[in-house]
């Protein structure tokens, strides 16, 4: 039984360390077997106790916010709640009309639409031949999807793409925090607002026509918007921009992919989310005092959920350091661990993942990595900022 515990997870500098050591840091914590304490939050490290807080929602609320730290309230004033942030019963109302949007039979049908832009996206790279993947490729795929999706018209999305990393941005050693660049905010809701404003006066067939017609205000409108610009699209190119990393440092992989991508399609896209993690954590509050193996958490009191630990707890993955696109069962919290903020997206995000790296391999099945990832330090994200590649 572990004792003792080197590292302060509240500290911004554990962030920045090599992530070999973070990974360790995360082993010796699920060897405690119980959650341990790092400032003002109790760190779930355990994938039982990730899974148990994701679904018991009426225990471990998010209205008073998710992300670390938690935006003031002057801000949510202004901006408007993220659903993310929501309980019961708004978070179950606005979920309703959004998930709408995101049902398998919705995905399916614009899967078409996903595999042309990620067929145009690949050949556009075997043209220009770009050095970066996350520019060229990882970024480029989601982006289009999501703006699509919204309805925002192609003249709008220059200036939306501008302000999407300032919405995350990093400034000298600080880590990145969503939502911190208010100006880049303001700027979102601005744009989705003026849209709303013409669909309401002449509608489409987008997401911003049925979210205004189902009564969302302006508020309500620019807050999703800014949420999904980062669950949908921050997450995704985090994933695409892993799986290559992925594939380039375990070459039998890429084999067993390119042999059969039809067999190993769906096996890889699970593994690179679980190996990846690209949400690390999110925060719960207690609404009641709750026992984990004996240890109880107060009412009131903080619990991160790492999602990053939970995708390697050895009770539930067989060798979990290892990179295995045969991995079945896949179990893994990377869209969450169920229950009532589960992923809307999950559907799409396959879908999209899925759809380049086919294109990709298809025209290209030398492309690899060049050199190492250029990390984004963040307690939030595993962000690849920079990752050079060839084929």
């Amino acid at each position: 039984m572990v004792t003792t515990f080197a590292y302060d997870l509240a500290d911004p500098g554990f962030w920045r360390l090599p992530e070999g050591e973070r990974l360790a840091a995360f082993r010796e914590l699920r060897a405690l077997g119980v959650p341990r304490k790092f400032g003002d939050f109790w760190a779930l490290t355990r994938h039982a106790h990730v899974v148990e807080a994701s679904r018991r929602g009426d225990v471990f609320l998010s209205g008073t916010g998710v992300t670390t730290p938690r935006p003031p309230r002057w801000v949510r004033a202004v901006f408007g709640d993220s659903m993310v942030n929501l309980d019961d019963p708004r978070h179950s109302r606005l979920r309703g009309v959004v998930s709408k949007a995101f049902t398998p039979r919705v995905v399916s049908r614009i899967a078409g639409d996903v595999t042309d832009l990620a067929a145009r996206i690949a050949e556009d790279v075997r043209e220009r031949r770009p050095g970066d993947f996350v520019e060229a490729v990882a970024g480029r795929l989601p982006f289009a999807v999501i703006c699509d999706m919204m309805g925002i018209p192609e003249s709008y999305r220059p200036e939306v793409r501008a302000q999407v990393d300032h919405t995350t941005e990093r400034t000298g050693g600080r880590l990145r925090v969503p939502g911190k660049n208010l100006r880049a905010l303001a700027r979102l809701h601005l744009v989705v607002a003026e849209v709303a404003r013409q669909r309401r006066r002449e509608p489409a067939d987008d997401l911003i026509s049925a979210l205004a017609g189902a009564g969302l205000n302006a508020r309500e409108l620019g807050s999703f918007f800014s949420l999904l610009l980062v669950a949908g699209v921050e997450t995704t190119r985090n994933t695409i921009a892993h799986g290559l990393r992925l594939l380039t440092e375990h070459p039998d992989q890429r084999a067993l992919l390119l042999a059969d991508f039809a067999g190993h399609g769906a096996g890889f896209v699970e593994e690179v989310v679980r190996h990846s993690s690209p949400i690390i954590q999110f925060r719960r509050t207690l609404a009641r005092d709750h026992s984990f193996e004996g240890t109880v958490v107060k009412a009131g009191e903080d619990v991160m959920l790492f999602y990053s630990s939970a995708n390697r707890d050895e009770a539930v993955f067989g060798d979990p350091d290892a990179f295995d696109v045969t991995r079945s069962p896949n179990p893994h919290v990377g869209f969450g661990g169920g229950g009532p903020h589960f992923c809307l997206g999950t559907s799409l995000a396959r879908q999209e993942i899925t759809a380049i790296f086919r294109e990709l391999l298809a025209r290209m099945p030398a492309i690899r990595a060049t050199g190492a990832a250029e990390m984004a330090p963040s307690s939030f994200d595993n962000r690849i900022a920079r990752l050079p590649f060839t084929f």
